[in-house]
Order: structure tokens, then C-alpha cells, then sequence
């Protein structure tokens, strides 16, 4: 008869297990053991050249400052700490099995120039806790160095049980100055992109709604104040020429509105301000060249903004199935769950939707990145495709003295 299996245990060879625990410190001295000595003995004269440097660099930056010399000391040493601490970081990871991510990378400020990259590098977090890591280690490491050394030769059978306490300490050390702190930074890094997000979209919004003035309504209200202005010349001697061009600025001044209201629709429909979500998407699904069935479900009108988003999130995928789809029919399906506003668009068409090949769905997945949201793409070749947008929710907060337009307001309904 076979025996069962034994329950998955620590390698013979003192390795790390797959998911990253180390075995128990044991006799004699397994592989990691050693690595973990070899950290210890080799910390203390790494620590020494570091805090040397530190040490230095402070003293060479702080009696400089008073100068004009001593800011960039101070943050070229700066700029060393961090290399330091990539290659304690790259060391741990070597020696001790400890998993510590990369701090986020220092970044300049958006105005280019000397002094917006000395402030941003003399108030450079990762650096400063690099140059207290090696200054706070220093004793530390000292100790450690000269018993892990005696422990070889008078202490063997309790060398693993001291070598995995005191690297234990280091672990703590390297994670707690080393590491990001907290996910801090790596939120700051994803802030700041997410705000050249918006500011790059908003730019590009106002000079598209720019363009459109000028080469739509206005191009369009010049040629009607020449046609008016021959009209008036010819009204005296020529009435019936001068009927005929005001009968053609009169249509001139319907095109005129209608582009202008199509622009406003681009800018803010106002039947998203007045109706909601719902009646919305409605709008534009009966305004797409393929049948789209439109299910609302919110138990009230959430922010301006994040309806807004929402709004121009569903039309730019309608437009794209009207572009680029051949589907013959579409759904858009919108509620909320929990903390978020769902919005789940499918078709019936080919399939294929990618975010690198110029459908603009790169660029709406950077808009929703940039409010927190997040864009889902399923897309196979053949069809069908579905793409589900989760943005926050927030509760509509009307302004002092305006009603609560979610008092008693629920936006549920199916339209065909």
C-alpha cells in the first residue's frame, strides 16, 4: 500500500519555500544559514563605508549651505543615499530572502529648470530614510558582525537560531526605511499621473471646442454677416435678389444653431443636467447607428462629475460601435454596487477591440485611471465584445439653496 503523502514541509536544502517563508534555523547549517551569515559579517564594513559617507556629505553640505554651493551638495548626496539603498535593497533581497519593492522613482516638478529639481531632490523622502537606515545600523551591525564571527568558532550548534534573530532585525530595518513607506509614495507617483491626465484631457477639450468655434458657427456667422451686408446694399435698387439672400442667411442661421447646439451637447448636454443618468443614455443610444437597449438601475443621481464621465464614457464607446463594430445590436446596462458606479456595455460585432489600435479606448481607460476608476476590455476575435467601466460613486451634494434632486429620486428603467 502506498503511504499518503506528507504534508509539504521546508526543503532538506534550507531554501525559501515557493511561497517566500524560510525553513526553521537548524543543525547543521543549512543554506540559508549561511546566506544569512554572510549578510551579517558582510553588513558591518558596508555599513562603515556608508555611514563615512553620510556622515560626510552632511557635514560637507551643512557647513556649504550658507553658499550657494551647499544646496546641491546636499542634494547630490541625496542622490547617493538612494543609490545605497538599491544596493541594500538588491543585497536583502540576495542574502536574506526578504521581498521589498523599489521606492518610487524622484520626479522634478513640471517646470524644467535647475531650481525646481533641487527642491524636489532636497525634499526627496527616500533618500533622507536611506541616510538614517546606515547612520541608525552602524552600532547594530557592529554587534552582530563580531558574535555571528565568535558564535563560528565557540557557539556552532547555536549559530542558526543567532543568525536568524539578529537578521530578522535587518529584515525589519531594510522594510521599514528601505521600502516604500506605506504605499505612500507610490500613491503621490500614481496622484501626480493621474493629475497630467486630467490637465492633458482638459487641454485637449478646450482646444477641440476651439476649433470647432472657429471652423463651424463662427466661419459660418461671418458668411452670414457678408450675405446680410449685400443684402442691405442691394435692398433699394434689387428687392427680390436682396429676398433671395436673406432667405439663404435664414437658413444659414439654422445650421448656425444647430452646430452651436451640438457643440453645447459636446461641452454638457443639458439633459444630463436636467434629467439624470438614465433619460442621457437613452439619449445618445437612440442617436447610435446600431438598435442599443439601455437598463438604468441607481437608487439616486450621483456627483456631476462621475455622471458626467460616465455619460462621456458610454458615448465614446457607442461611437466606436458604430464605427468599427459591425454589430447589429448593442446594451449598455448601468447600476450601483456598493462604492461604484457600474457601467457595462456589450455587441454582437466582430470582436477585436484593442486600446493600442486607435479606437480611443487608451485614452478613456487614462480618464478613468485618473478618477480611480477602471476600464475592463473583453474582446475576442469574433465577437462578442464587453466592456465594463467602474467609476466611484459619490452622492450628488447640492449647492446651499438648491434642492436635493435625490430626495425621492430613483433612476431605474429599461428603453429600447
Amino acid at each position: 500500500m502506498t503511504s499518503p503523502s506528507a504534508p509539504p514541509g521546508p526543503r532538506d536544502d534550507g531554501t525559501a519555500r515557493d511561497d517566500g517563508t524560510l525553513p526553521p534555523p537548524r543543525s547543521p547549517l543549512a543554506r540559508q544559514t549561511w546566506r544569512e551569515c554572510a549578510y551579517l559579517v558582510s553588513s558591518w564594513p558596508a555599513d562603515l563605508i556608508a555611514s563615512v559617507y553620510v556622515t560626510s556629505w552632511i557635514f560637507a553640505g551643512v557647513l556649504t549651505s550658507v553658499t550657494v554651493v551647499g544646496l546641491p551638495v546636499l542634494a547630490l548626496g541625496l542622490a547617493g543615499c538612494r543609490r545605497l539603498g538599491a544596493w541594500e535593497r538588491a543585497r536583502a533581497r540576495a542574502l536574506l530572502r526578504v521581498a521589498v519593492e523599489e521606492p518610487s522613482a524622484l520626479r522634478a516638478g513640471r517646470d524644467s529648470g535647475f531650481f525646481p529639481w533641487l527642491w524636489t531632490a532636497l525634499k526627496d523622502p527616500v533618500g533622507w530614510r536611506s541616510a538614517l537606515f546606515f547612520v541608525v545600523r552602524l552600532p547594530w551591525t557592529t554587534l552582530t558582525c563580531w558574535l555571528t564571527i565568535m558564535a563560528y568558532f565557540v557557539a556552532w550548534p547555536l549559530l542558526p537560531w543567532l543568525a536568524r534573530w539578529a537578521t530578522n532585525v535587518d529584515r525589519a530595518l531594510v522594510r521599514s526605511l528601505l521600502g516604500p513607506s506605506d504605499g505612500l509614495e507610490r500613491r503621490i507617483a500614481e496622484l501626480e499621473s493621474d493629475r497630467s491626465v486630467v490637465v492633458d484631457a482638459s487641454a485637449a477639450d478646450l482646444r477641440r471646442i476651439e476649433r470647432d468655434l472657429h471652423d463651424g458657427a463662427q466661419a459660418r456667422l461671418v458668411a452670414l454677416a457678408m450675405d446680410l451686408g449685400l443684402a442691405k446694399e442691394k435692398l433699394t435698387h434689387d428687392p427680390q435678389a436682396a429676398a433671395r439672400m436673406v432667405d439663404e442667411a435664414h437658413g444659414e442661421v439654422k445650421l448656425a444653431l444647430q452646430e452651436l447646439r451640438d457643440l453645447a451637447r459636446g461641452i454638457h448636454p443639458a439633459i444630463l443636467t436636467d434629467r439624470g443618468l438614465g433619460p442621457a443614455l437613452s439619449a445618445i443610444a437612440s442617436r447610435c447607428t446600431v438598435p442599443v437597449t439601455v437598463t438604468v438601475d441607481l437608487p439616486h443621481r450621483p456627483a456631476p462629475a462621475i455622471e458626467g464621465i460616465a455619460y462621456y464614457t458610454a458615448s465614446e464607446l457607442l461611437q466606436n460601435i458604430s464605427k468599427h463594430s459591425n454589430a447589429t445590436h448593442a446594451t449598455i446596462d448601468a447600476w450601483h454596487t456598493g462604492n461604484h458606479l457600474m457601467l457595462h456595455i456589450t455587441d454582437d460585432g466582430h470582436g477585436g477591440a484593442n486600446p493600442t489600435t486607435g479606437t480611443g479606448l487608451a485614452g478613456l481607460a487614462e480618464r478613468l485611471t485618473a478618477v480611480d476608476g477602471l476600464l475592463t476590455i473583453t474582446s475576442p476575435t469574433g465577437g462578442p465584445t464587453t466592456i465594463t467601466a467602474q467609476l466611484p460613486w459619490r452622492d450628488h451634494a447640492p449647492a446651499p439653496g438648491e434642492p436635493n434632486e435625490n430626495a425621492g429620486h430613483d433612476e431605474k428603467g429599461t428603453v429600447r
